[in-house]
Formats: C-alpha cells, sequence, structure tokens
C-alpha cells in the first residue's frame, strides 16, 4: 500500500497519481477527467456501463475502446440503448471493437430500462447518485466504502447489475462523488475547488 499511496513525476514534469504512469490516455483522463464532479445523465450512464464492462480487465483497456463503446451502444443515450434487443445482443458480440462479453453487454441494456424508471422517478440519475457523494478529504486509498456499498445495494434492490461495491466505488471516484486524487498531485487542488462550486442536484 506505501507503494501505491505515491504521486510520481511523469516525463512532462507534472506531479501525479502512481496509476496514470505516462500513457498519454491514461494522463489525459487523470488530468481532465477522473475525480471532476459530473451530473450529466448520458455521462453518468456511461461511466457506470464502462466500469461494469472493466470487471476483470484493466481501466485502459477500457479507455482505449471508449469510442468504440459509444458507437456500439448508440452513445449510451438511455432510451436507445433501452430498445436494444436479442438482434442488438447478437450484433455486439460480433463487434470486435468492443469487450464481447454476453453477461456485461446484456447488463448494459437492461441497466438502460432501469435508468430509465431512475430518472423518471428521481428527476434524474443525478439526483440520484448524488446523494452517495463523500467526504471533501481525501481519506486514503480503498478498494470499497461505506458508501459504495449503500449505493451498490440499492442500485441491486432496483434491478441493477454489474453494480458490485468496489464497481460503485470506482465509479463515485471518477464522478467527482469523492476526491481521490493524491495529495500532492497537481489535480488534487483543481478537483477540490470543482467539487467546492459544483451544484450538487440534490442540494
Amino acid at each position: 500500500m506505501e507503494e501505491a499511496m505515491r504521486v510520481v513525476l511523469g516525463d512532462d514534469g507534472t506531479r501525479r497519481c502512481w496509476w496514470c504512469g505516462n500513457d498519454p490516455n491514461y494522463v489525459a483522463y487523470h488530468d481532465d477527467e477522473w475525480g471532476m464532479p459530473v451530473d450529466d445523465d448520458k455521462r453518468l450512464f456511461e461511466k457506470i456501463c464502462l466500469e461494469g464492462f472493466q470487471a476483470g480487465l484493466s481501466w485502459l483497456t477500457i479507455l482505449r475502446k471508449r469510442e468504440n463503446f459509444r458507437a456500439a451502444f448508440a452513445g449510451f443515450d438511455l432510451e436507445r440503448v433501452a430498445r436494444f434487443n436479442t438482434r442488438s445482443v447478437e450484433r455486439l458480440l460480433k463487434d470486435a471493437g468492443i469487450v464481447r462479453h454476453r453477461g456485461k453487454i446484456e447488463s448494459v441494456i437492461n441497466n438502460a430500462r432501469r435508468a430509465g424508471e431512475m430518472a423518471d422517478s428521481h428527476g434524474s440519475l443525478g439526483a440520484f447518485f448524488w446523494q452517495f457523494e463523500g467526504p471533501e478529504d481525501f481519506a486514503g486509498l480503498q478498494a470499497q466504502t461505506e458508501g459504495s456499498m449503500r449505493l451498490s445495494k440499492e442500485l441491486k434492490r432496483m434491478g441493477w447489475s454489474f453494480v458490485g461495491p468496489t464497481t460503485m466505488y470506482a465509479f463515485m471516484q471518477a464522478m467527482g462523488m469523492v476526491n481521490d486524487h493524491l495529495p500532492g498531485c497537481a489535480t488534487h487542488d483543481r478537483v477540490a475547488a470543482a467539487r467546492r462550486v459544483f451544484r450538487s442536484p440534490t442540494r
């Protein structure tokens, strides 16, 4: 854990969380996206689906295929994905640009339908997910938290799939519901400032 809890100096002289290394895709994701607060329903839905696809894989694998996923799943438009059917699943299983896992593909379609129900009952996905916002301060690297366990349990109760507590914590980290950039990382303070001015849908 001590090895992981490090800020490292990138090739460009910028201090970053150790996990993004020097891969240009990962560096851009770390600097510009990871941890920035998001309440847009389409982006929230996309991210929760891609986190499900990541299970058992590296995030970099998914990140490199993200545009392929967007093309395959109609830009993660909730209403369009909710109308996918058995033929859609078979088509996607032949798409070499994405992760061809039947259970994960079917999960995206199921979750689109559940997300539609959530938007109807809560007003938006953002209004639901931001109820689980974490504390302001970095609390150390964790695989899951009490908040992610509650979120996972509630989503499963609502019929969602591939939403375990570890997957949900990764989702919360990425969407800015917590700020898990390491202290000393150049992006930590930018994310903290963005979170301070962000108006949560629940407020």
